[in-house]
């Protein structure tokens, strides 16, 4: 009884811990989230001292446990975890929480702290982060397990508010969660009954157990601060094989608080100097020091790492053992770990794609294909659209349910869930994946975009149909502000290729990039081969803009196009030098890599001041100001399309050579003469 009674007192000591440096933390910054972390206490240690695989000397163990805090208002719990579990993560860190170049931001940020997995905050977005860990990691398994020794054998744990559940992108992903079986997975929902409006009764009063069973979760209601029923919950977890599992842990937000307990006012603001006291008091705390963390507590979490390391030291031993019996499977595991890309890639990619005038798509299909071929790492699909975005890779198994040895990942009308599953396969390790949809809908998965970015992951985006020649669909279909958007998010890569050998340097580009997304936007319509002079350098393509034809003496005007309008410019130049004027054409894939380049460089194809420029793209004229200060001629958009045959919206928008050719004409004629 005794000994129970100890055990019993640590428990609640190490809980306490993590409540008073949460509270501590926030209070200290003067801003941030103490609510969760008081209530959540419970139910992450729990998870942290029994279940919770890591080594804090290897954070990138490839057999570590997934913990994503998806709630990340709550970072301080995560990173109060990640100090007393014996990451590099110091008290100091926790006291510069917050701060202007703090390791602790007010959100978890990936690569700010060993043991972060992803990048959190927006709501619902590490939900769906950990579905697509769960499904990277039963590709793994499946790929590579034996009986004899199985690598992969870890599960995917998060933390949701009820802010992740409300989100209509968690809907999505444990749809497909729930369709795929992705028994790995186990979440703990923070069932505390508080928004930052107040009672969550005002907008939620929907059986969240009863959805998440009609999706094909396992689900447990349980007390969030009875131990034994929190370790019962998570234990049922991980017995369940074949469906993910939510526990639904009723907690109380600022728990221990005596006057902001159950209150909205907990959840992101401190909770004030005299009620930190009164808390502190109210839980048996010393008032002082702060950021108080018992030697008690140090040695628990150390006596468990300890048990950990023999695991971990276990797992070496097999995968040696593993690596070394199995050559075929060993290749396999280190290619796509180190995401090995062939020295010949775009010299394969270019011997790919066709030299006949094809749709963009077609030729990205063509790319897709021999890309599969030489990258085990590469996996992808579409949101219920792959034949017409063309990138189902041919010859090779769709995933299913309980079957995930294919390589096409089918997602379903789920753009949004796409795009965070995505970005989760990247963060686990070992896949460069693909999604694919029409580019008007990159609009539906925008924020995971945005987070591929910051976090700077490889992801590539590929979106087809990319302007108004989409025709008949009209203007519900047909992007027009979607290049412009793109562009202004900072660290994606747009590129908007002209033809098969634009297409194929393109998709080069974005699997050798490492630090960033990168997006493809592709034509629907077929568009003609574009002829380059002889001895063309393909590298040149990558520098964003090149000059694609130039005159004999110094221009009159500089048309600078992009995607199926190079071809217009093309034709445009030829009828503009019958008129005795003298033109360059600038073929700029990527606006986003030429902005990058030199100064010398951008100069030497479109020169600051001299040389009026005329830019030809079916979209808006926005950003594009920046590439000179010389006179500018935008030919785009500038309201939403309509529906009709592309053939009809090319002149109808004068977005043919005759009537660019016509229009730069008279803009250069009134030029001269103002």
């Amino acid at each position: 009884m005794r000994k129970e009674r100890m055990e019993s007192n640590i428990h609640h000591l190490a809980v306490n811990t993590i409540r008073m440096l949460a509270v501590d933390a926030v209070q200290k910054a003067n801003s941030g989230h103490p609510g969760m972390p008081m209530g959540m206490a419970d139910c992450a240690y729990v998870l942290w001292s029994k279940y919770l695989r890591y080594n804090p000397e290897d954070p990138a163990w490839p057999n570590r446990d997934r913990f994503i805090l998806s709630a990340g208002h709550g970072s301080i719990l995560l990173y109060g975890l990640l100090h007393i579990s014996g990451f590099d993560v110091t008290l100091d860190d926790l006291k510069a929480f917050r701060q202007l170049g703090s390791r602790t931001p007010g959100h978890p940020e990936r690569e700010c702290l060993p043991g972060v997995e992803t990048t959190t905050g927006p709501l619902g977005q590490g939900f769906a982060n950990g579905v697509g860990m769960a499904l990277a990691q039963s590709i793994m398994a499946q790929k590579f397990n034996m009986k004899t020794f199985s690598p992969i054998q870890h599960h995917v744990y998060s933390i949701v508010s009820d802010g992740d559940i409300m989100e209509g992108v968690s809907s999505e992903a444990a749809s497909i969660a729930g369709h795929l079986g992705l028994g790995t997975i186990i979440y703990i929902y923070d069932d505390n009954h508080i928004t930052i409006d107040g009672s969550t009764d005002i907008t939620f009063s929907e059986d969240t157990a009863k959805r998440f069973q009609a999706l094909g979760w396992h689900t447990k209601r349980i007390d969030g601060h009875d131990h034994q029923q929190i370790a019962d919950a998570i234990q049922e977890g991980i017995d369940e094989v074949e469906r993910p599992t939510l526990i639904l842990a009723r907690t109380h937000i600022g728990y221990g608080s005596p006057n902001k307990q159950d209150n909205a006012s907990s959840h992101g603001a401190p909770l004030g100097e005299d009620e930190v006291q009164k808390t502190k008091k109210n839980l048996g705390w010393p008032l002082d020091p702060t950021f108080h963390v018992p030697s008690e507590v140090y040695e628990l979490f150390r006596q468990r790492v300890k048990v950990l390391k023999e695991e971990y030291e276990a797992w070496q031993r097999g995968f040696k053992e593993w690596y070394k019996n199995h050559s075929d499977l060993a290749d396999c595991w280190q290619r796509m770990h180190d995401t090995v890309l062939p020295e010949e890639l775009e010299k394969a990619f270019i011997q790919a794609v066709s030299k006949d005038a094809k749709a963009t798509r077609a030729h990205g299909a063509d790319v897709l294909q021999k890309a599969s071929e030489l990258i085990p790492s590469l996996y992808g699909g579409s949101a219920d659209l792959g034949y017409s975005t063309k990138t189902i890779i041919q010859g090779l198994p769709s995933i299913g349910p309980g079957n995930y040895k294919g390589r096409n990942i089918h997602f379903g009308i789920r753009e949004h869930a796409m795009g965070s599953i995505l970005n989760g396969m990247a963060l686990y390790g070992g896949f460069i994946p693909y999604g694919s949809t029409f580019f008007v809908f990159s609009d539906y998965m925008r924020p995971a975009i945005r987070l591929s970015a910051l976090m700077g992951i490889r992801v590539v985006w590929i979106f087809t149909h990319d302007s108004i020649f989409v025709g008949e669909d009209g203007p519900t279909h047909q992007p027009v502000e979607h290049l412009a958007a793109l562009r202004a998010i900072p660290n994606l890569v747009v590129f908007r290729p002209a033809d098969g050998l634009e297409t194929a340097m393109a998709w080069s580009y974005a699997l050798r990039r490492k630090d960033g997304p990168t997006a493809l936007c592709l034509t629907r319509q077929r568009v003609p081969v574009i002829h380059r002079p002889e001895g063309f350098d393909t590298k040149i393509i990558l520098r964003g803009g090149y000059i694609l034809s130039d005159s004999a003496i110094t221009p009159d005007v500089i048309l600078v196009a992009t995607g199926s309008e190079v071809a217009v410019a093309v034709e445009a130049k030829a009828l503009l030098s019958e008129k005795g004027f003298h033109v360059r054409v600038v073929s700029m894939p990527s606006f986003t890599l030429f902005q990058e380049q030199s100064k010398t460089y951008c100069a030497s194809v479109i020169p600051e001041k001299s040389i009026p420029v005329a830019v030809v793209e079916a979209g808006l004229a926005q950003g594009w100001h920046v590439l000179t200060r010389a006179p500018m001629h935008m030919i785009g958009m500038s309201q939403f399309g309509t529906s009709a045959p592309y053939q009809d919206l090319e002149k109808h928008f004068g977005i043919t050579g005759t009537s660019v050719a016509d229009r730069v004409g008279r803009w250069l004629k009134k030029l001269s003469q103002s």
